[in-house]
């Protein structure tokens, strides 16, 4: 992407993770973790979030690929300074993993780009030293 592209297609992704211990069940290698993920379109042109790529890995390596459309059943379509927040789970067999993936996205000129979410931490924080 050039550095004209970047400044109108600039789709900023951050996400807060927490461990749900209440939905948890170390016994059985069930941890269940809760993620709000706030999206601000930066840029100069208005776009649609049209699908999502996620790779979600836990600490024994094992990576789980999730692509669908939209976000929890929507397409935001943001303005220019606008932003849309979302809360969605995630399961693990670890008490530890990661996340990170993409949005596609539609800019109101038609050209379609992805706008990358930064990895972030899954875990139990009893299980960090």
């Amino acid at each position: 992407m050039s550095e004209r592209e970047a400044w109108v297609y600039d789709i900023r992704v951050s996400v807060e993770s927490q461990y749900l211990e209440q939905e948890s069940d170390p016994d059985i290698d069930r941890y269940v973790f809760a993620y709000t993920v706030t999206i601000v379109n930066q840029g100069n042109i208005a776009a649609r979030l049209l699908s999502r790529h996620w790779l979600i890995t836990d600490s024994n390596g094992n990576t789980q690929e999730v692509r669908g459309e939209g976000v929890v059943g929507e397409q935001p379509y943001l303005e220019p300074g606008e932003g849309f927040r979302y809360s969605s789970g995630a399961v693990l067999e670890t008490p530890i993993g990661a996340m990170q993936g993409s949005y596609t996205m539609r800019a109101d000129d038609g050209v379609q780009f992805d706008a990358p979410i930064p990895v972030f931490s899954l875990s139990d924080p009893r299980k960090l030293h």
